[in-house]
């Protein structure tokens, strides 16, 4: 249940990036609920459909529809956001990122999928949504970009993974994943790093 209400923070705390990324496109009242929907629940949406998992998770439980609709309106209605405001979203979004990378690898495992393959079943659950948004506003996805965002979930899978199958409890090495994620990125955010972006030599 605890994990529960932290996938619904998480899939707030995503429809906010949405919601700002519509707002900084100009994007209509209409454009910016889509673009917060896609985002929030984008990477779970393609999840589910690549493992056959039905129904999809938001049309199996509508609080997701509802957290997305009350966090993207209220986001319009403030509008921009103070400094001490967008700290705190950079946290809840590095949290964000962790959750949705482990249980989208947890969920992949309990479908029977091999390890590589949920590792990337988890990294499509965490960074899939924010790629269609990209998309959507017309941004190079941050996927692509040389932030450590995409990278940090796939550490912090893989560390999962490689604790799991040294024997360590299925609980233990969740909670070590998440802390994994987010300190990754977290630590990116703080210091600046960035992965090295290669030059066209002529």
């Amino acid at each position: 249940m605890l994990l529960y209400w932290f996938d619904l923070l998480g899939v707030a705390v995503f429809a906010v990036s949405g919601a700002l990324a519509a707002m900084q496109a100009g994007l209509d009242l209409f454009g910016l609920l889509v673009l917060a929907a896609v985002t929030a629940i984008g990477g779970g949406t393609l999840r589910d459909l690549l493992l056959n998992r039905h129904p999809i998770t938001w049309m199996r439980d509508g609080r997701y529809l509802v957290v997305i609709a009350i966090a993207a309106l209220a986001t319009a209605t403030y509008g921009q956001l103070s400094a001490g405001a967008m700290k705190g979203l950079r946290i809840a979004d590095a949290l964000g990122l962790a959750l949705f990378a482990l249980t989208g690898t947890e969920l992949a495992e309990d479908c029977g999928i091999r390890r590589v393959q949920a590792l990337l079943m988890g990294t499509l659950t965490a960074v899939g949504g924010g790629v269609i948004r990209d998309l959507l506003s017309g941004q190079v996805p941050l996927l692509l970009r040389k932030d450590i965002y995409a990278t940090a979930a796939i550490a912090g899978i893989a560390l999962y993974q490689l604790l799991r199958a040294a024997g360590l409890k299925r609980d233990v090495a969740f909670v070590i994943g998440i802390v994994c994620v987010a300190g990754i990125r977290l630590a990116a955010i703080r210091y600046d790093w960035q992965l090295p972006a290669p030059e066209l030599y002529r």
